[in-house]
């Protein structure tokens, strides 16, 4: 009974071993779980935060600190790679590994168990035969003893016949002899039973305890190892680990924030040459006058010379404001428009319609007016940039950026230009061999069959070649501009260095004598190297963006300040449309614009475009 308490004691103990060896398996298998959840997160944050794909954030990771910042994200991905690692090994090496040991583990417990409750059976049965026997023995002992007590008391008896007595001694000797065979055989199920107790004691139940012993031992050792390669699996990682990290530290320390300022420098450099000084106007003088708008129309009536409106005048009217934009302003005809002539042939006219002679409004007002709407200008400034920005795509040769960046631009498409060249050429190449090869061996192709596509090769080369040439030519011409005006700037330095008085005294000269505002001839041919520079700049970045075009209807003979002139079925451009005082301004080229009468054009607006120029204009 002790024995089969120590073997339910020891399944207990056996049982409470595996469930200690499955408990950690779950560990481990949740510990896989994590890590591998982990390096996905790490893994989709990365890409969540890597540039696009022919988006602006590529153009970021020319500044080391997005570099960096990329490089961070690159060895974040094989900092998750790890702890993929991590979790196959743990998965290979301990869950795996652990499981099967697990499987076999139970089957020798169940074993070794069931050997034991045989040899408890065994020695149990033996223990019952035993018994068994010795009861028998006893029985017969005790029968025996009453038959002989019988035969006695027969004997004794002189009125038992001779025959009872015989039959009871008979009685008792067999009594005995039973007795006496019972006696042999309890003795030798005796000595079997002590042997085999013996056996069981110290033979089969140790050896059976011992294999249980040794099963629990290799159990805990086991584990005991597994543990081990739960340790030795995250260390055999850290070096790769410590290198990402290592990896991240240098490309922080790569970061240049000299070189990142000089990338921004490069970037947004518009080539613009900075203004000049300010002129001093003295106000005083209007002041005094009061005919100050006569004087203005009077010294232009006199024949005095004056810069053809539009013209490449370097004289400054008004600081940081173009010049044909303040003319127009000043001198925008403000009386009805002449109405179309009514000959069937406008042309035949000698000199055409005029535009009516301009009631001049004192210059005060034309000041307060070109005050108050300089809100408007400095919207018109942006507003070519917002319309390629509303409309679409910007014109073909950058002319809506500023010199700088414009010669940045049509460099970046020579270069893709001469690239595409390049891959076409190899593919013209690759067929023209192509194409020897077959003539060489008929049966490998036709050769025939490659003409077409190399005929639409060498047009695509041409076609190429062609627009290299076009912007190529813009970028001589932006090239070239940059460079006159380096040399005009430096010109500028000398001769303000050479003549301080004469550019002191440029407001003062260009008054005439009674006060009102004259620009000569010869002052502007005086003032013409100092201010090309600086008009320069914004006549090229400046001009009014274009809303539409407009066909001459009738030939005009634009006289006056302010006016165009414009010969029959010629195309303009439209630059502001008729604000209900029936003129409407156009340009012919950067150089020439005016107003002419809305009723001898026929004007074609471009709805975006008209739609984008109101909402600006309400700002």
């Amino acid at each position: 009974m002790k024995q089969k308490d120590q073997f339910d004691n020891l399944e207990k103990h056996t049982q409470w071993g595996i469930d200690v060896l499955e408990k950690f398996i779950k560990f481990v298998k949740e510990r896989t779980e994590i890590e591998l959840s982990y390096a996905k997160q790490l893994r989709n944050l990365s890409k969540k935060y890597q540039p696009k794909k022919n988006s602006k954030e590529e153009e970021e990771y020319r500044y080391t600190s997005a570099r960096a910042f990329l490089a961070t994200l690159n060895e974040m991905n094989d900092y998750a790679g790890q702890h993929e690692v991590i979790s196959e090994n743990m998965t290979s090496l301990i869950t795996g590994e652990l499981t099967r040991y697990v499987q076999e583990l139970k089957q020798e417990r169940k074993s070794h168990f069931h050997d034991g409750r045989k040899a408890q059976q065994h020695i149990e049965t033996c223990w019952k035969q035993l018994e068994a026997s010795k009861r028998r023995f006893e029985r017969d002992c005790k029968e025996a003893d009453r038959a002989q007590q019988y035969f006695e008391k027969m004997d004794a008896d002189i009125n038992v016949t001779k025959a009872d007595v015989e039959k009871a001694r008979q009685q008792a000797q067999l009594r005995h002899q039973m007795a006496e065979d019972s006696k042999a055989e309890y003795s030798s199920t005796l000595q079997k039973f002590n042997s085999e107790q013996h056996d069981h004691y110290y033979t089969h139940i140790p050896h059976i305890f011992q294999k249980i012993q040794e099963m629990e031992e290799r159990r805990i050792v086991r584990i005991g190892e597994s543990m081990k390669t739960f340790a030795e699996v995250d260390r055999q990682v850290i070096p790769i680990i410590g290198k990402c990290l290592d990896e991240i530290t240098k490309a922080a320390e790569s970061i240049d924030h000299k070189n990142d300022s000089q990338l921004v420098i490069e970037a947004f450099k518009s080539g613009f040459e900075p203004p000049g000084d300010v002129d001093f106007e003295d106000f005083t003088q209007p002041m005094k006058r009061t005919v100050s708008e006569s004087s203005l129309s009077n010294s232009r009536a006199d024949g005095k010379s004056e810069p053809k409106f539009g013209g490449k005048s370097k004289g400054k009217l008004w600081p940081f404001i173009k010049k044909n934009k303040l003319m127009s302003l000043l001198t925008s005809p403000h009386q009805p428009p002449p109405p179309p002539p009514a000959s069937a042939s406008p042309s035949a006219v000698p000199n055409g319609p005029q535009s009516p002679k301009q009631q001049k409004e004192p210059l005060s007002h034309r000041f307060n007016e070109f005050m108050t709407s300089k809100p408007k200008i400095h919207c018109f400034r942006s507003l070519k940039r917002g319309l390629s920005l509303k409309l679409g795509a910007g014109p073909e040769d950058f002319s809506n950026l500023p010199p700088e960046q414009r010669r940045k631009k049509l460099q970046q498409k020579v270069d893709e230009l001469n690239r595409d060249i390049q891959k076409e050429m190899d593919q013209r190449d690759a067929l023209t061999k192509m194409k020897d090869v077959y003539i060489k061996n008929p049966q490998m192709g036709d050769a025939a069959s490659v003409d077409h596509r190399l005929a639409e090769l060498g047009q695509n080369i041409e076609k190429l070649r062609l627009e290299v040439q076009k912007f190529e030519g813009w970028l001589a011409e932006v090239e070239g501009r940059l460079s006159m005006r380096s040399e005009a700037r430096r010109q500028s330095g000398l001769y303000e260095a050479q003549n301080p008085s004469a550019v002191n005294s440029c407001a003062q000269d260009r008054e005439s004598p009674d006060g009102s505002y004259t620009e000569e001839q010869s002052q502007e041919t005086e003032m013409k190297v100092p201010a090309t520079d600086f008009d320069d700049e914004f006549d090229d970045e400046e001009p009014l963006p274009t809303i539409g075009t407009c066909k001459a209807l009738y030939t005009f003979e634009g006289q006056n300040e302010g006016t165009i002139s414009v010969a029959e079925g010629e195309m303009l451009y439209v630059i502001e449309e008729d604000k209900g005082d029936g003129w409407t301004r156009i340009r012919r080229n950067e150089d020439e614009e005016g107003y002419v009468p809305t009723s001898y054009v026929e004007v074609y607006l471009d709805k975006n475009a008209k739609d984008v120029y109101k909402s600006l204009e309400k700002i």
